[in-house]
Parts: structure tokens; sequence; C-alpha cells
């Protein structure tokens, strides 16, 4: 179990699951530059250490490699800490595509570790979920108060959206049952600076694409809607809501409300890279295995977000891809 770094005697430690993932290391950051200690956690199988590079040396920071269900002394390093934040699970719809088992797997059992170490101590936790939790609901926008409506099991696209779906109903049960501290967030396409397109994202696979001259892929015929958030502004909500008493035992959605269909999205990352990139509709049979069943539009409404935190996102998708195309390798 590799550990690297040391904790600092006198500050107020903090568990990031996930730590060395896209979102988890822009996390660590803030709360190492908020003058936490923190303790990441993190099996390496998505996330890379070179995310925590610009704080590797930090004194304040200790890096575990481990499973969170394999960590030696979790129990006591839970106990130790002032919050948790759980981000570590399978991500991208590729991965889920081709990884169904270890998805499943990954995001019940070690949501099932953490959430129990937290209750033993009454640790406050806050768990990052998912929008893809809403299914193949047809509303024009998502409320946390909504329906869910997942499809059937035998095609594994929602294998992911239940096993997080059954996440949060393990974290409110522990809320419910022991009174343990939770926060539950569900993210709406949280983009920027160190996603890679290997596990299926869209802004950082046509952003590559776009760089290199390489045809852009847009999967299936392009109509399909999003909304993306700036990784700056999810972890500043993730910080708020955290911090917020009044947000335990509450789900909140967190993402931007700017839509705007994928094969827009094409067409914006080629003109404003100035790239020579063609574009090209791959229909989902060519682009996924069998099984595989998109959202026609997925739009948070971030109101309840913005009563509890003072915050919401409001990046603009322009600025927002100008800012992950920048700093770009």
């Amino acid at each position: 179990m590799p550990q690297y770094g040391t904790s600092v005697s006198g500050l107020t430690n903090v568990i990031v699951t996930g730590g060395a993932g896209f979102i988890g290391s822009h996390l660590t950051e803030r709360l190492l530059a908020a003058g936490h200690s923190v303790t990441v956690i993190d099996d390496f199988s998505t996330g890379r250490i070179e995310n925590l590079r610009a704080v590797r040396s930090h004194p304040a920071l200790t890096v575990i490699e481990s499973r969170i269900s394999q960590c030696g002394g979790l129990k006591e390093r839970v106990a130790g800490s002032s919050a948790v934040y759980h981000l570590a699970a399978a991500v991208g719809v590729e991965l889920v595509m081709k990884s169904m088992l270890r998805t499943i797997e990954t995001n019940l059992r070690e949501t099932q570790v953490i959430l129990e170490a937290a209750s033993a101590h009454g640790v406050p936790i806050l768990l990052t979920s998912t929008s893809e939790v809403y299914g193949k609901s047809r509303k024009p926008a998502f409320s946390e108060e909504d329906d869910l409506i997942i499809g059937p099991p035998h095609l594994s696209r929602w294998s992911y959206a239940c096993s997080k779906l059954m996440d949060e109903f393990l974290a409110l049960a522990h809320a419910k049952e022991h009174k343990t501290p939770v926060v539950i967030t569900r993210l709406f396409n949280t983009v920027g600076p160190r996603q890679t397109g290997r596990y299926g994202m869209v802004l950082p696979r046509f952003i590559q694409a776009a760089k290199s001259g390489e045809t852009l892929q847009v999967y299936g015929d392009g109509r399909q809607t999003r909304c993306f958030c700036h990784v700056d502004d999810a972890v500043e909500a993730l910080i708020r809501l955290r911090n917020c008493p009044a947000a335990r035992g509450e789900v909140f959605n967190i993402g931007g409300t700017e839509e705007v269909s994928i094969g827009q999205l094409a067409e914006m990352v080629v003109a404003l890279l100035k790239s020579s990139s063609a574009i090209r509709r791959v229909p989902y049979e060519q682009a996924y295995a069998a099984g595989f069943e998109d959202m026609l539009q997925r739009k948070p409404i971030v109101a309840k977000l913005a009563k509890y935190a003072g915050f919401q996102p409001l990046t603009p998708l322009r600025d927002i891809i100008e800012r992950t195309a920048a700093a770009w390798e």
C-alpha cells in the first residue's frame, strides 16, 4: 500500500476517495489551499498520480494507493478526520459498457465500506452520484424530487445508473438509521483540465481530435442535448454543500444549465479551436456494444443548490471549451 507525503498535525484532516481522479484532484488542491490536510485514497484504476503533481510534495497531503475496501486502518483514518468526500467510482460510458460487473461491484462495495466507517464515528460524508440516475425520463429538466425511470437489466447501460442509485439509498439509510451526516450530489457532465477521453467523455474526445486535426465522431444523430459544468464550479458546489449543515440528508443537482446538442458542441469545438477537423456521425451500434441506450436530454434544475449553497455554476459553455482546450497537453 504505497503512501506519498505525510500529514501535518494541527490541521483539520479531510479524506478524499478517488482524489487522484479528474474531479478529485481539483478538490484536493482546493482543500489544501484552504489549510486542510488531505488524505487521498485511490486505487489508480482510472485516477492518475500525475493529476496531483501540482501538490505532490505538499506536506499536508497523504496519498494511499488502495481500494477503499482494502485500505489498512480505514476506520481509524476516518475516525481521525473531520469529513469525507467520496468520489471513488467506476466512471465513463465506455468503461461501464465493457465492465459491467466491475462497475457494479466497485460502486456498491466501496461505498458501503466508506459509509460504514463514517457512520461508526459520526463523520460527515459527501457522496457524489450522477445525473444518470434520472434514467429514461423525458422531462425537459430534472429536479431532485423527480421519479427515476431506469431501463431494463438486459441493457447494460443501466447498470451504472442502478449502482449509483443504490449508493444514494445506502447513504440515506445511514442518515436515517445512524444519524450519519450525509450529503448527496448528482453531477451533470463535469468537464475541465485533466479530464481524459479514454472512457468516453465527449468534450475531451472532441478537443483532442480538433487539436490533432482528426475527425470528431458524434455518436447517434447528434441531437441529444447535455449541459456542461466546469470542474471549478463543481468543486465550489461540493465544498459549500459539505460545509452547510442544512444540506445534510438532502440530494442536490450540480451542473450547468446552458443546453447544447452534441452535434452543436462538436461544431463549437471546431470553430473555437480554429480546427480543420471534419465531423462525422457514428451510429450507436458501431460506437458501443449491444445493450446501449442513450438519454435524449439531460438538464438539471439547480434551484435547490442555489438555495442551500448560495451558489450555482454559471461559467458559459464557450469559456468552458476554451479553458479546457487551453490546458490540454
